[in-house]
């Protein structure tokens, strides 16, 4: 278990300039545990005309290129500040149906335990609210973390291939939205 002090030192910015996209300022640079990433892009997430919330992807190298931001060596992070209170049983759906759109029947069973795993930490933290930072995080060999407000949720998700599966929520074949995909690969 990855202790406060530990999650907090994740969110510290390596530099005070950053991006602001709806009022949701974030960092340009900032460290994965030992790694330091670049902002890549910013992108909103609406559904029907509601704003749900702000991403940012966090790379080792600026790309645009989605391909590369997937098979990129090192740590990544992408960071949902929410804009609207959203309930688990939303969120958690709307999380296995983009991953579902985006993999194919042998990769969804390959990767079933370790969404199992993240839709059952999503349900323990409950309704997303208005202003929550959802974090998650990929460290090479250590998985998947997620975090809400800096503070570590239950255990890192286990495998190194989880995480890009993960990304093509937003960068994949089928993005949850277009807009959203070509926003975060802005790269350099």
């Amino acid at each position: 278990m990855v202790s406060r002090a530990f999650a907090l030192f994740l969110l510290v910015p390596l530099a005070a300039s950053g991006a602001e996209l709806e009022g949701v300022r974030m960092d340009e640079q900032l460290r994965v545990g030992s790694q330091a990433l670049q902002l890549n892009g910013m992108a909103l997430r609406t559904r029907v005309f509601f704003k749900v919330y702000v991403a940012g992807l966090y790379l080792p190298q600026k790309t645009r290129d989605a391909a590369q931001a997937l098979r990129m060596p090192g740590a990544k992070r992408v960071a949902l500040v929410l804009l609207r209170d959203v309930g688990a049983d939303t969120f958690v759906s709307s999380l296995v149906e983009a991953l579902k759109e985006n993999l194919n029947d042998a990769e969804q069973a390959r990767l079933k335990p370790q969404v199992e795993e993240l839709t059952g930490l999503m349900q323990k933290i409950g309704e997303a609210k208005k202003g929550m930072v959802i974090g998650l995080d990929f460290a090479p060999g250590a998985g998947t973390s997620v975090l809400v407000n800096g503070a570590a949720q239950g255990r890192p998700i286990a495998g190194d291939e989880f995480y890009p599966a993960l990304l093509r929520i937003w960068l994949g074949e089928k993005p949850v939205s277009d807009d959203m995909k070509k926003r975060l690969l802005a790269g350099a």
